[in-house]
């Protein structure tokens, strides 16, 4: 088998404090290589100050179109889900803005002093074409190549029927989507790991992942946390899994399989350059 290089990517830095720590904390004592951080989170501050003292920590942007307030009009409201987000994209004005908002998200992060490395959306908007337009533009207008292609390796584990069928459905976009990223010059991973287990793995379920990882760049998107009053008040679904997958990623049993299967950990910053 051919060179495996694994990227472990952890979504939504900057959305609470407890969340920050558990990042932090996967990144320090675990297998964690890269984090991406919501300009519009509560706990942005806190994000950028770990991000400026842990640099070894790559940060992206975590492009925000749904929950909390924009950054470039914040005394408006996001969509509060996925379906209202396509309703608003029927809204020409607001396809429109939608460039506007990303630019400024990715603004305020470089004004606080941090230089992303990728660019991903949550909750994966950026499969909508209108956002996916957006965020190729914003990728060729500051220099950030690296950009999600969100598209789950055929590795289910514990997922449930719905959510492999929706990611089944999900990979009929892939082609047009392709197509973007090459016309604007954008680069991406290999391959894609997460959606499928997010919220759903232990130390077991990523280390089958790991083992059955195929050869070339692989990114395994996961949203470690410490789960404190904070975190349970905070509008997510994701709250106690946060732990679960924290511990997940600091595992001796995952090191070991890393280990014996020689995958090399490694980030957006070095995987451009060969060896």
């Amino acid at each position: 088998m051919g060179v495996r290089r694994l990227i472990v990517n952890a979504d939504d830095f900057g959305f609470t404090n407890d969340v920050n720590a558990g990042i932090l904390e996967a990144h320090q004592h675990g297998i964690l290589t890269a984090a991406t951080l919501m300009a519009n989170g509560p706990a942005f501050e806190q994000a950028v100050k770990l991000a400026r003292a842990h640099r070894t920590l790559d940060v992206g942007c975590h492009l925000v179109l749904i929950g909390g307030r924009p950054v470039s009009q914040p005394q408006m409201e996001f969509p509060r889900n996925v379906k209202h987000l396509m309703l608003r994209l029927m809204d020409r004005t607001f396809r429109q803005w939608i460039y506007t908002e990303l630019e400024a998200q990715v603004q305020k992060i470089l004004h606080a002093g941090i230089s992303p490395t990728h660019l991903d959306t949550h909750k994966h908007t950026h499969l909508a074409p209108p956002v996916l337009d957006a965020l190729c533009r914003v990728s060729q207008r500051f220099g950030i190549r690296w950009v999600r292609r969100p598209f789950d390796l055929p590795l289910s584990g514990n997922a449930s029927f719905s959510t492999r069928a929706v990611n089944t459905s999900l990979r009929r976009l892939r082609s047009r989507f392709d197509r973007k990223l090459k016309a604007h010059d954008c680069m991406t991973t290999d391959h894609f790991a997460g959606f499928q287990l997010t919220g759903a793995f232990r130390a077991g379920e990523l280390a089958a992942l790991i083992r059955a990882l195929p050869e070339g760049l692989t990114e395994f998107m996961c949203h470690p946390g410490r789960c404190t009053s904070e975190l349970r008040a905070a509008p997510t679904r994701l709250k106690e899994s946060r732990e679960r997958e924290l511990q997940a990623l600091m595992s001796v049993e995952v090191r070991q399989v890393l280990e014996r299967e020689g995958i090399e950990l490694t980030n957006y910053s070095k995987a451009g350059r060969p060896g």
